[in-house]
């Protein structure tokens, strides 16, 4: 691996929650990583925003880690969950708030989405 994929693996194995998104958790710089961020918030889940913007290295490695081509990239306890769609998808359907505590990871929101 070259020295911007060590630094993603490392990022991805010592958090439990990772997304690497376009600006950060305060303030998102796209639709989609706002919206991951606002699925995560809504479910109290502890995350670690990465600011892709930063470095072109950084964005195209991230690409060629996961093996997805978009942003934002999910990464729980290690394994590539998915972007916006797939987080979207879970989170409508009631499920992401299992798939999280089903990872060990605690969340403090209700079960369902839609409330």
């Amino acid at each position: 691996m070259s020295g911007i994929q060590d630094w993603i693996d490392n990022e991805v194995k010592t958090n439990d929650v990772v997304v690497f998104m376009k600006g950060t958790p305060a303030f998102p710089q796209c639709g989609f990583s706002g919206q991951v961020v606002q699925i995560l918030d809504y479910l109290g889940v502890e995350y670690k925003g990465v600011n892709v913007l930063t470095s072109d290295d950084l964005r195209q490695g991230i690409k060629e880690y996961g093996d997805w081509p978009t942003i934002p990239q999910i990464y729980v306890k290690g394994e590539f969950v998915g972007g916006c769609d797939i987080m979207r998808e879970m989170f409508q359907a009631g499920e992401l708030k299992g798939f999280f505590e089903e990872h060990g990871i605690a969340t403090a929101a209700p079960a369902a989405a839609n409330g």
